[in-house]
């Protein structure tokens, strides 16, 4: 089942000197359930941008994005927010968790802001963490935790609304090695164990290597990468 669809997906801006920036070109995708999808390219080349539009985070200027076959084109900022907030969770290279809540306070908010109740919300958010390895650490706060305790705290937060689509912008980007595979890992468990939707812009190699896909962003269009290649370097 396709959980994630672009079709012909274009984006432009007007630059400072008003002359028409074309960032993407003509982008389609089709993310299966359980399927991870990595997206590379060079820095600039618009990775970014794609991420937003499939997230319904921006409009296309051309071109459709269908999220759990619902197509977002036309739908109210409201229904928007109501689409990303059941359907799609997001993990960015910073966290952006909120430092005067714990851990699982910050997994609990998508849900309550939802109008989940408390208890539920808690149940939740509790299982999420004991599925990125956090049960001894939900109680503590983001000053408390390591950087990868922070980022798999945030992964957990994306998944307690139980979304069709996990859309991770270089989610490793500023951890160490090791937190780097240990989040590496975890990506690839849940795409084959969770049946969530993945599509992953990085630069890692490693994270690359364990989608089921690699695409190259470039000149505006998604083609096929090498996986060897990539993985290589």
């Amino acid at each position: 089942m396709t959980v994630l669809e672009a079709v012909d997906v274009a984006k432009s801006y007007v630059g400072g000197d008003g002359s028409t920036i074309h960032v993407l070109d003509g982008v389609n995708l089709g993310v299966a359930r359980g399927e991870m999808v990595a997206i590379v390219g060079a820095s600039g080349a618009g990775k970014s941008t794609l991420l937003h539009l499939l997230g319904a985070l921006d409009e296309p200027s051309r071109g459709s994005v269908r999220i759990d076959g619902e197509d977002v084109a036309g739908l109210s900022d409201d229904a928007l927010a109501t689409l990303r907030n059941r359907k799609v969770g997001f993990v960015f290279q910073f966290h952006h968790l909120l430092r005067e809540f714990s851990a699982l306070e910050n997994v609990m908010m998508p849900l309550r802001i939802a109008r989940v109740d408390e208890g539920t919300a808690r149940e939740r958010a509790t299982a999420q963490l004991e599925r990125v390895g956090l049960t001894p650490r939900m109680h503590h706060r983001p000053a408390e935790l390591s950087g990868g305790e922070q980022q798999r705290t945030a992964v957990a937060r994306a998944l307690v609304v139980q979304p069709a689509v996990l859309l991770a912008d270089e989610p490793s980007g500023n951890l160490d090695h090791f937190n780097s595979e240990r989040l590496h890992d975890l990506f690839a468990t849940l795409a084959r164990d969770a049946g969530v939707g993945i599509v992953v812009v990085t630069h890692n190699r490693s994270l690359a290597a364990r989608a089921n896909r690699v695409l190259v962003l470039e000149d505006g269009r998604l083609g096929e990468a090498d996986v060897t290649e990539v993985v290589a370097g």
